[in-house]
């Protein structure tokens, strides 16, 4: 059997997630949101980590194309929120990897 047969849809889906969370900043990020009932402004997570719009945008970017997050446009502020389905289909796989 060929190593590519081997790669499941589960297991592209983790390697999808696990590169998204590859950075500190992406993580603090994820901890954040998973923790409040609510969205928060891109603005404020700057101001918590100290770190330039510019390059946050960027961990946000890579967070949204995993669809780890989703941004709600409100000009000229952006709400960012976990994306409560695949949040929970990172955690089932993530569980599944470690408890194998």
């Amino acid at each position: 059997m060929s190593q590519t047969k081997e790669i499941t849809e589960d297991i592209q889906k983790l390697a999808e997630f696990a590169k998204a969370m590859s950075h500190p900043v992406r993580l603090y990020i994820l901890k954040k949101l998973s923790k409040v009932d609510a969205c928060c402004y891109s603005g404020d997570i700057a101001d918590e980590l100290g770190i330039g719009r510019s390059g946050l945008s960027q961990h946000f970017k890579e967070l949204k194309h995993a669809g780890l997050i989703n941004a709600h446009v409100k000009k000229p502020y952006i709400k960012y929120c976990i994306n409560t389905e695949n949040w929970n289909i990172a955690k089932k796989l993530f569980n599944d990897l470690f408890n194998e």
